[in-house]
């Protein structure tokens, strides 16, 4: 049976994208996602965003993915030809309570944002004693990494691309604690990508 933990019983959730082989970017570096590209924006990646977000009162995200996300998503906001779903996710993340871990950054440049300089199992951990709604950590790997060593996500939203990168960042690193999960959610599309929800059964 799966149980959110904390004293709120605030979930914890972590969303991300892979290739096969476990990659969340390509051999080029952080920036090389052409791998990814022809799959993010179908009807099942779109229902999976969606899904991710509807019961988060909170994105808890790294200062990279912060400044690239409130960057793109605030003009996807305020774009009426936008698919409403990536507007409802837009809309959802400028409103939301946001949290970004940072070692550099003094200063929210965002509304309804507070930087912290402390680690991510710390700050869920706080997160997690007050408040209500999931947590979500969207596709920021440098958070979900930590957290994942530290057993503290109840959630994963995992799209699974159909093509092997061959180099980049791997998710799953060795030496994690074992764990068990349960398949919540799956969903095919027609390019072969899979969108699965597991939960942590604890």
């Amino acid at each position: 049976m799966t149980q959110p933990t904390g004293l709120t019983g605030r979930r914890v959730t972590a969303n991300l994208s892979l290739t096969l082989d476990g990659r969340y970017h390509g051999p080029g570096g952080p920036g090389d996602f052409a791998a990814f590209a022809p799959y993010v924006t179908s009807d099942v990646a779109r229902d999976h965003m969606n899904r991710m977000w509807e019961s988060a009162t909170t994105a808890l995200l790294g200062r990279v993915n912060a400044e690239g996300f409130m960057g793109y998503w605030s003009s996807v906001a305020a774009d009426d030809d936008a698919d409403p779903r990536d507007r409802g996710y837009a809309q959802w993340l400028i409103g939301t309570e946001k949290v970004v871990l940072s070692t550099t950054l003094t200063e929210a440049p965002w509304e309804r944002t507070r930087v912290v300089n402390a680690p991510a199992a710390d700050v869920v951990t706080e997160l997690k004693a007050t408040g209500a709604g999931d947590i979500l950590v969207n596709s920021s790997a440098s958070v979900i990494k930590p957290l994942l060593k530290a057993d503290l996500l109840d959630r994963l939203h995992l799209l699974i691309l159909p093509e092997i990168a061959g180099g980049g960042q791997r998710l799953f690193d060795d030496g994690l604690p074992a764990s068990r999960w349960r398949l919540a959610h799956r969903e095919s599309g027609e390019l072969g990508e899979l969108a699965l929800v597991y939960d942590r059964i604890r």
